[in-house]
């Protein structure tokens, strides 16, 4: 669709969207519901992620910040969002920011997680992992990072086997198809 942004870029980090996530952060901390609000956030952001339709109006410059919070809060009512959730987001639609939305969830995201002590981890495998590998990679995360990992998952077929994992910006490649490059490369120069 033109104009839409990708996934990535609707994510992306920026100054606004974390200025907002930190006075949200430090509000939901000073009012004992930091763990309520970030689970609206996750919910919030899983709303998004399924509906291409809603990441698109959200994101849209077409339309007036005020009309995206209404559109978004009546897609979110089932979430029963907190009282500070509905604020923050509110302040971001009536000072016209509701296109740092994205970057607001990211932002709050990763002050949750440095807050908890926690470490996100994005898998790529080459097919879908079941819940039994998932518990291992987690397991097997937690141990050689020293604390707890929040993962998430992407297929990539390309990858012909194996994964790739990325934790802030160490890359783990085990993957098939960097293993036969390697080889290919090694060939060529001999």
């Amino acid at each position: 669709m033109p104009g839409s942004l990708s996934d990535n870029q609707q994510f992306r980090e920026t100054e606004a969207g974390e200025r907002y996530a930190k006075a949200a952060f430090e509000l939901a901390e000073d009012n004992k519901v930091l763990d309520v609000v970030h689970g609206d956030i996750v919910a919030l952001k899983a709303l998004l992620l399924s509906s291409a339709e809603l990441r698109t109006f959200v994101g849209s410059q077409v339309y007036k910040s005020d009309v995206k919070l209404s559109g978004l809060l009546a897609v979110a009512a089932g979430l029963n969002l907190n009282d500070l959730t509905r604020k923050a987001l509110g302040v971001l639609a009536s000072n016209g920011r509701m296109d740092h939305l994205f970057p607001f969830i990211t932002a709050f995201n990763k002050l949750y997680d440095a807050k908890k002590g926690i470490v996100s981890a994005e898998v790529t495998s080459a097919v879908a992992l079941s819940d039994a590998q998932l518990d291992d990679l987690k397991k097997a995360l937690a141990k050689t990072l020293g604390q707890s990992a929040e993962i998430s998952t992407r297929v990539d077929p390309a990858l012909l086997g194996g994964l790739k994992v990325r934790v802030g910006s160490r890359l783990f490649d085990a993957s098939l198809k960097t293993k036969l490059d390697s080889l290919k490369f090694a060939l060529k120069r001999a």
